[in-house]
């Protein structure tokens, strides 16, 4: 039951960080969320700082099980059809996982403030996925699917667009449509350009 608790907290807490920010949202308004009084809140965690401690900690092992990270790289894919297929997969769980999208709001919000956030929003942006796919691309060389080159040059040019397009359905999602459709149209592009056989 107590674990039950904590986790609701954490859920209630990543949904107001994500619309008020860490310093918006107050212990009494996040206990009030859950209909428990403050004490109720400190019962299982003894500050706010500890929530947001907590709150990231499960962001970061939620987040590397469900989309990737070092540790859970994706597969190498056999096809270049396969490897547009890897990528939508990716990037449809990244644009509607309701946990991720918050995550995502509460990393852009909190970068400024918060030096762990600033680390984890430049490894989710940026570092982190350039480091995915430069071990997916290293590996389609091997296999003869794209032209050799720099893996980390070409994961850079390719994640950074779709991380792009990613952000334009948090802003506005009603392009999220339009903005799957071009993350597909660019991995078909990119793949005309670099890959060893020009029939995607």
């Amino acid at each position: 039951m107590a674990k039950d608790t904590k986790e609701r907290i954490l859920e209630a807490a990543l949904e107001l960080f994500s619309q008020k920010g860490y310093e918006g949202t107050n212990i009494r308004e996040l206990a009030a969320s859950l209909g428990l009084v403050k004490s109720g809140i400190y019962k299982h965690y003894e500050s706010k700082e500890e929530i947001w401690n907590a709150l990231l900690d499960r962001m970061i092992a939620y987040y590397g099980e469900r989309f990737g990270s070092a540790e859970h790289l994706p597969p190498i894919p056999d096809s270049p059809e396969e490897f547009i297929a890897i990528t939508m997969r990716m990037a449809d769980l990244t644009i509607h996982d309701d946990r991720i999208v918050k995550t995502r709001k509460v990393l852009t919000l909190e970068q400024f403030r918060d030096d762990r956030a600033r680390d984890l929003a430049t490894k989710h942006f940026l570092t982190g996925l350039t480091e995915m796919f430069t071990s997916v691309f290293a590996g389609m060389m091997d296999k003869g699917l794209i032209r050799r080159s720099d893996p980390a040059m070409l994961a850079f040019a390719y994640s950074t667009p779709v991380s792009a397009l990613i952000h334009l359905c948090d802003r506005e999602p009603e392009k999220t449509e339009e903005a799957e459709a071009r993350i597909e149209a660019f991995s078909r592009h990119f793949l005309s350009v670099y890959g060893v056989k020009n029939d995607i």
